[in-house]
C-alpha cells in the first residue's frame, strides 16, 4: 500500500530551494567553490595584466620604477621582488599581448641593479636629485640628514608626507637622467661623426695611394713604347742633318 510521504532516500530536484535557515546541500557547496574560484582566476589574469601595463609605462632609465622599488632596497629585496614579479607576468601565465617585452624589461632592471657600478651611479644621481630638492625649497641645513632622517622632518610632513616627498624626488630623478641621457646622446653622435671623419680620410688616403700606384703602373707598361718613341724621333732628327750638311760638289 502507497503512502503520501515521500521515503528518507527521496533526492530534492533541480528545482528546489533550501528553505531558510537550513544549509546548503553539497551540490550547491560545490557550485559556490567553482564559481570562487573562477572568479579568483579571472581577478588574477587581470591583475597580472595590470601590472604588465604597469612595467610598460615605467620610466625605462630607472630600473627602481620598474622594479616599483627606490634606492633604499637591498640586494636580497631586489632579488625577492624581481622573482616575485617575473613569475607573476611570465608569458606562459600572462595572456597580455606584450607580456614578452614586460619580461625583458624587468630582467634588464634587475641585472643594472645588480651590477654595483651602475647602482651606485644611479643612487649618487638620486642624491643629487634630494640635494637639489632640498635646495629649491630653502631647506637649510637638511641635506646633512639621512634619507630616514629628512623624511621624517616637519618640512617634509609640512610638504604633505613621504609619499608626496618621494615623488618629487623621482620626478626630479627623472629630469637628471632625462638630461644624462640626452649628454650620452650627443656624445655618441659626435664619436661616430668623428669617426665617420677618419674613416673618410683613410678612404681618401687609400684611394690616393691607389690612383698613385696606378699611375706608376701605367708608366712602366708604357716605357718601351716611350723607348721606341724616342729612337725613332732620334734617327728621324740625325737623317735630316745629314741632309742638310751634305758637302756641295766642285
Amino acid at each position: 500500500m502507497s503512502t503520501s510521504t515521500s521515503s528518507s532516500n527521496d533526492v530534492a530536484g533541480p528545482s528546489s530551494t533550501v528553505p531558510k535557515g537550513k544549509s546548503l546541500t553539497p551540490h550547491s557547496s560545490v557550485v559556490d567553490a567553482e564559481l570562487e574560484k573562477l572568479l579568483s582566476r579571472e581577478a588574477s589574469a587581470f591583475q597580472r595584466e595590470v601590472e604588465v601595463e604597469r612595467i610598460l609605462k615605467a620610466f625605462k632609465l630607472n630600473p627602481y620604477d620598474i622594479l616599483d622599488l627606490d634606492e633604499t632596497a637591498t640586494q636580497d629585496d631586489i632579488k625577492r621582488k624581481y622573482r616575485q614579479l617575473s613569475l607573476f607576468i611570465h608569458p606562459d601565465k600572462t595572456p597580455h599581448p606584450r607580456a614578452p617585452d614586460a619580461f625583458d624589461i624587468l630582467k634588464k632592471a634587475e641585472s643594472e641593479l645588480s651590477e654595483k657600478a651602475k647602482r651606485d651611479e644611479l643612487d649618487a644621481l638620486i642624491a643629487q636629485a634630494r640635494t637639489l630638492l632640498v635646495r629649491e625649497m630653502g631647506w637649510s641645513g637638511m641635506n646633512s640628514k639621512a634619507i630616514k632622517e629628512l623624511e621624517a622632518s616637519e618640512e617634509i610632513i609640512a610638504l604633505g608626507g613621504v609619499k608626496v616627498w618621494r615623488e618629487k624626488v623621482r620626478a626630479k630623478t627623472k629630469e637628471l637622467l632625462i638630461d644624462e641621457e640626452l649628454r650620452r646622446r650627443k656624445a655618441l653622435q659626435l664619436a661616430l661623426a668623428n669617426e665617420g671623419l677618419e674613416a673618410r680620410k683613410k678612404d681618401e688616403e687609400v684611394a690616393s695611394r691607389k690612383r698613385k700606384a696606378d699611375e706608376d703602373k701605367a708608366w712602366e707598361a708604357n716605357r718601351d713604347q716611350r723607348v721606341d718613341s724616342w729612337r725613332s724621333f732620334a734617327n728621324t732628327s740625325k737623317k735630316k742633318k745629314k741632309s742638310k750638311t751634305a758637302p756641295l760638289l766642285g
